[in-house]
């Protein structure tokens, strides 16, 4: 069969065109999807908080996207990245913050690692021992928002927004402060030292102190403060004084503050003002007497133990003190001959001396000062404490001290000094030892030797005297004479029986006695009559003619006679 002849096709009838969807109903599912995903982050993003970047020195304890930023105890952000500094220096930490907490995004707050930490003043952060470290946020005060911070490396010891005062604390002693340390008002807690800072220039310590509401009323321009670290003892004429200021002091250091008696009590600071602190409370109420009149002593005396700031007394009475010690130029001639004389400057304060603390209370402590010289006022130095040495300088008034030139050494008028009780007994004691020195030791030894040797012999005799006697009297009680000394003391009592009153012996002698009196009786007219004329026995009464002795005649006459 030919191509012509194959059969044609038959033509179908007209087709019925229907119209196609182009979009499916399953596509209603991811478009749904997607606009709820929309939503979600545009809900997200309008509703997320800002980004924030704080700095820490270390990032101990810190997850990302697992630590949590706290304040009060409630979720406020999330860490989202740790990353370290550029100059490696810290870690930077970026985090997201809830977006109500926005408006307290002050410059000025704080942030720190909330960790387990032990300290004096107790325990804190044990909850993060099971829940791990978190980082805590105090809001600050400033209007000025931020988002860079740098992170505490330690809490903070009074929160930003704390009512209260800063004040500004320094010291120029030894002792030592650091963070946390307490401030003390009559044994209450009422501040502590937040922040130390040393200055090289001044070389001097400073210390950011805070003292709470409401005791921070009691600071004043008038308000002293002091040290009350540890145990203080004061040896004093009442016996000893020991002070301590709490149990947090004993351990630590610490300060308090107050109003020294008999100052105002003044105005109220303002916030930084600088106050010094004081070693002691006497130290710090000293600062009341501001004007003094200075003079300066040459002593000749040695100065062991005597120390600046010791008092000088008048009478017993404090009236100022040392200020400085051999610390003119006194350019003194003769020393090699007179010696050197030591300048101690002085001061005497009016406000001691019932005066007032101003220009007029100044002249009078001048003038009476010069007038008490030219009447013997003088200054000396004497032992304050036997068991510490320390030395004061006392001025009394000595009548009978020689004249005084008044003088100025370097603008200071000299006031004149007496030798000190201590060199007095110094110079009594090397004029005892000089005459020590004097003596002949020598030949009071040999002396004591001969002595001692002599008096040996006459022991040596008196025990070979004793040894004599003992033989005698061990013979005398061989040879029996106890016995014969009994006879003879026997006789003795029985002549003295005979004599006794009663016996034969005193009868006949009492009747002797007795006829020798009589007959002394019956002399007695012839012993008056001798008595007034002796011889009358030889010659005449008187009656009879009287005869008158004549010479004797010479021998040839009485011849022829």
């Amino acid at each position: 069969m030919s191509q012509d002849q194959q059969p044609q096709p038959t033509l179908p009838e007209e087709a019925l065109v229907k119209p196609v969807r182009t979009v499916s109903k399953i596509w209603l599912v991811p478009i749904v999807a997607f606009f709820i995903g929309m939503w979600m982050v545009y809900y997200q993003w309008s509703n997320q908080g800002q980004l924030i970047s704080i700095q820490f020195n270390t990032a101990t304890g810190l997850e990302a996207g697992k630590t949590k930023i706290k304040t009060r105890d409630v979720d406020i952000g999330v860490v989202k990245k740790i990353e370290l500094s550029d100059d490696l220096s810290g870690v930077l930490v970026t985090a997201r913050m809830d977006k109500n907490v926005a408006p307290i995004l002050h410059s000025d707050n704080q942030f720190w690692i909330v960790s387990p930490r032990i300290s004096l003043s107790g325990v804190s952060g044990l909850g993060t021992i099971l829940s791990g470290p978190y980082i805590n946020m105090a809001p600050g005060v400033e209007p000025k928002m931020s988002e860079e911070f740098i992170a505490l490396e330690a809490p903070p010891v009074t929160p930003a927004g704390t009512p209260g005062l800063h004040v500004t604390l320094n010291s120029k002693s030894e002792f030592a402060y650091k963070k946390g340390d307490p401030v003390i008002y009559k044994g209450i807690k009422v501040g502590e030292f937040e922040d130390i800072y040393f200055n090289f220039d001044e070389r001097i310590v400073y210390y950011n102190t805070f003292i709470q509401a409401p005791y921070h009323k009691l600071v004043t321009v008038n308000t002293k403060f002091w040290d009350i670290s540890g145990v203080q003892m004061e040896l004093g004429a009442s016996g000893v004084k020991v002070s301590t200021g709490s149990l947090e002091t004993l351990l630590t250091n610490g300060v308090t503050f107050g109003i020294p008696e008999g100052m105002p009590l003044g105005e109220q600071v303002k916030e930084r003002d600088f106050f010094d602190i004081h070693p002691t409370y006497a130290s710090a109420s000293e600062e009341r007497f501001k004007l003094r009149a200075e003079y300066v002593i040459l002593v000749k005396d040695t100065i062991r133990g005597l120390q600046i700031g010791a008092p000088v007394e008048y009478r017993g009475l404090v009236v100022g003190k040392v200020l400085t010690i051999n610390s003119l130029d006194t350019n003194q001639d003769g020393l090699l001959e007179q010696g050197y004389d030591i300048p101690v400057v002085i001061s005497i304060q009016p406000g001691r001396v019932q005066q007032p603390d101003n220009a007029e209370g100044l002249a009078f402590i001048r003038k009476q000062t010069s007038l008490w010289i030219q009447k013997g006022l003088r200054a000396t130095l004497k032992t304050g404490n036997l068991l510490t040495g320390a030395l004061f300088v006392d001025l009394q008034h000595y009548p009978d001290a020689p004249a005084f030139d008044a003088k100025t050494l370097n603008g200071y008028e000299v006031l004149p000094t007496i030798t000190g009780e201590f060199s007095e007994i110094t110079s009594k004691v090397t004029a005892i030892l000089d005459n020590i020195n004097e003596i002949k030791l020598k030949s009071i030894s040999d002396n004591a030797n001969n002595m001692l040797s002599q008096i040996a012999q006459a022991a040596e005799s008196l025990q070979s005297t004793a040894k004599t006697a003992d033989h005698l009297l061990t013979s005398v009680h061989e040879d029996n004479v106890s016995s014969v000394l009994t006879g003879a003391l026997e006789n003795l009592s029985n002549l003295t029986q005979d004599f006794s009153a009663g016996s034969q012996t005193y009868k006949e002698l009492n009747q002797t006695m007795q006829s020798l009196q009589q007959t002394l009786q019956e002399l007695q007219p012839l012993l008056l009559q001798l008595n007034s004329t002796p011889n009358s026995l030889i010659f005449t009464d008187g009656d009879g003619p009287q005869f008158t002795p004549k010479a004797k005649p010479a021998n040839n006459e009485g011849a022829s006679n």
